[in-house]
């Protein structure tokens, strides 16, 4: 009784829920609530007390606790996944479809109580989270659950045989998803939602430093109508708990979101196995302003593809070729308009940029500026030449401000890395010729901006880029039933409505002979 009693009061200040499935129990402490369970069965799963912290980044301080799952965790996850996986699967298209937009419209019903947590999770601005990452996760339920509708098959005849052929696509099975902590419920939403839809059970694991509104989802997936096991969530590390996942030998499919260097540590755990791999990862995102570009829209956009989301989104501007007569124009203007994006609180609704994930991502997004100054570089603006001014609260945030770097070499790290915070570095080019070659020249190859007042110069050059996505005269404008995907290390495969359901569907091929 009295280790009851003593392991009651080291809970006392910290919320502690129990969601129960047939996958037993998904754990999650948060100091914000004093919600308990029975002491006798905390102290029966003692073992499931490792944790890791959570910090909030706007502040520094740790404000969650997160569960280190790992292979046994995951075992469960796995047997749950298989015993729901006929049901699931057995279920026509137009059910499943029912189930996912009622998932939706629980989301959108506290859309406010999951962009004021993604907000607190991660460091983006409340407004960012509210107007971007959760509307477009319940949309990622209705775009899915509209477009396995609307798939059809192919079929041939032979006549001269007697045989007709059709084709059919199967569920491939359990699907494991891995997303990263930018972009938490957006992107998890985005694996989760074409896996379920093409009939699949999932286990998947978001970051553990972005943990709560997968959370906050689960408690949701009951009320939408999803079985038990069609969904499991193993919260843990990627060394942990998403290693197991990788190496399950009963997982046959992996969709991951993350960095080059771990998705080639994916390859080489799940090639024994010979697993279908969907693998979105870094970019060193170029963009390309022509002398006929309108930098009235040019300006502003491109301060926004540099810095949105603290410049952690894959798809941010990191790389900016400006033609030479409009150079210095440029230059002026665009550290200008950088000035005036305002770094603050994540609660503040004026804020443009909130904190950036961690203290370790603060300091190596620091350490890029420390070197391109070293090579020779000027800092315009940002990290080191203007200052930052933080409420009192957030002093110990991790916070940086949008930096402009000018006179970089091509084969500076600055150029050639990813560095995924609020950096952008600013060239001059001469010729369409070589400005192609440079923004080539480097390993990734994810997604390009071209800026152009003329049709036939944007469509031969973006015909040329070596990315999977190529926007012209504007950013982050996205048709989700087309391809979304990188070449060379930005990744392998393509999401979109056909290219997810393909992934997570195989084909077979049936003949009758009549």
């Amino acid at each position: 009784m009295q280790g009851t009693f003593r392991l009651k009061k080291k809970l006392e200040n910290i919320l502690f829920i129990l969601l129960c499935s047939s996958l037993g129990f998904y754990i999650f402490f948060c100091p914000a609530f004093k919600i308990f369970a029975d002491p006798a069965t905390l102290l029966k799963l003692h073992r499931i007390f490792l944790v890791n912290d959570s910090y909030d980044p706007s502040t520094g301080d740790v404000y969650c606790r997160v569960p280190d799952s790992g292979k046994e965790e995951v075992e469960a996850a796995v047997t749950a996944a298989r015993d729901a996986f006929l049901g699931w699967s057995s279920k026509s298209p137009q059910e499943r479809s029912q189930i996912m937009n009622k998932l939706a419209d629980l989301i959108e019903h506290d859309l406010e109580a999951f962009a004021q947590a993604e907000s607190k999770d991660q460091g983006k601005t409340i407004t960012f989270a509210r107007t971007v990452d959760i509307p477009r996760a319940a949309y990622n339920f209705r775009f899915f659950a509209s477009s396995i509708l609307h798939h059809t098959t192919e079929c041939t005849q032979m006549d001269h045989m007697d045989c007709m052929h059709y084709t059919v696509r199967t569920p491939v099975g359990i699907a494991g998803l891995i997303s990263p902590w930018n972009l938490p419920l957006y992107l998890l939403t985005w694996k989760i939602a074409p896996a379920i839809a093409s009939g699949n059970t999932v286990i998947a694991k978001p970051s553990e430093m972005t943990s709560v509104t997968a959370w906050m989802m689960c408690k949701l997936l009951g009320k939408a109508g999803i079985p038990p096991g069609v969904v499991n969530i193993v919260f843990g590390t990627g060394p942990k708990a998403g290693e197991a996942i990788v190496s399950h030998p009963d997982v046959p499919l992996i969709s991951f979101t993350g960095s080059t260097l771990t998705a080639q540590h994916i390859r080489e755990r799940s090639a024994p196995y010979c697993k279908k791999l969907s693998l979105e990862l870094g970019g060193k995102n170029p963009a390309i302003i022509f002398e006929d570009a309108n930098l009235d829209q040019c300006i502003p956009t491109t301060v926004r593809s540099s810095f949105a989301n603290q410049g952690e989104i894959c798809l941010c501007t990191s790389r900016i070729f400006v033609q030479r007569s409009i150079y210095n124009e440029f230059l002026k203007r665009f550290v200008e308009e950088a000035r005036k994006w305002k770094v603050g609180s994540p609660s503040d609704p004026t804020a443009s940029m909130g904190a950036l994930i961690s203290k370790e991502h603060l300091e190596k997004v620091k350490n890029y500026v420390k070197k391109a100054r070293a090579e020779g570089a000027r800092i315009l603006c940002g990290e080191g030449v203007d200052s930052l001014a933080l409420p009192t609260r957030n002093q110990n945030g991790y916070f940086m401000l949008p930096t402009v770097i000018a006179e970089v070499k091509d084969e500076s790290c600055c150029m050639q890395e990813e560095i995924f915070g609020p950096v952008t570095c600013v060239v001059l080019f001469d010729t369409e010729e070589e400005v192609i070659k440079r923004a080539n020249g480097i390993k990734y190859g994810l997604a390009a901006t071209i800026w152009s007042s003329n049709v036939g110069h944007v469509h031969r050059v973006a015909k040329r880029l070596q990315a999977g996505l190529v926007w012209t005269n504007c950013w982050l404008v996205r048709e989700l039933n087309l391809p979304f995907g990188g070449m060379k290390a930005s990744g392998i495969g393509r999401e979109g409505a056909k290219e997810s359901y393909e992934f997570f569907t195989e084909v077979k091929t049936i003949t009758i002979k009549h």
